[in-house]
């Protein structure tokens, strides 16, 4: 199944989303790349298909617009279906407040986007040998 070998992420940042989708490339994880660039957007693409796209995890950024990450969040672990999906908080956001705000609405991970391309290879790669090579997941139902 495709999709098991497949990454929503949620990020409203273009350069963002170009250093996400180099790093993946340069850490050799074969894996289809879906972009959203909001919780609006990201729920629209899960949920409203004809056959509703059913990713191995997602990468959420916080800060967006239309809907922020904090909603997309509730809104995907109150739904039947789509609260299986491994959600990973991907944010600059550092407070401590925020962190258990994300883990009490259901995010499974909260990584800090790190400052330096040479970390972010390195979260990019210990994401892949955790979600791909490590964890089992649940498959769509």
């Amino acid at each position: 199944m495709q999709e098991t070998r497949s990454i929503m992420i949620a990020e409203d940042d273009s350069d963002d989303r170009l250093l996400l989708e180099t790093a993946f490339k340069e850490t050799g994880i074969e894996i289809n790349l879906v972009f959203a660039q909001n919780g609006v957007d990201l729920l629209k693409i899960l949920t409203e298909k004809e056959q509703a796209f059913y990713p191995r995890l997602i990468l959420l950024d916080l800060n967006m617009p239309k809907k922020d990450g904090r909603e997309a969040l509730k809104e995907l672990k109150q739904h039947p279906t789509l609260k299986r999906i491994p959600v990973i908080v991907f944010t600059t956001t550092k407070s401590e407040a925020e962190i258990t705000r994300c883990y009490d609405l259901g995010a499974n991970t909260y990584v800090v986007k790190p400052d330096s391309y040479s970390d972010l290879l390195k979260v990019v790669s210990h994401l892949k040998e955790y979600w791909f090579e490590t964890a089992s997941v649940a498959l769509r139902s």
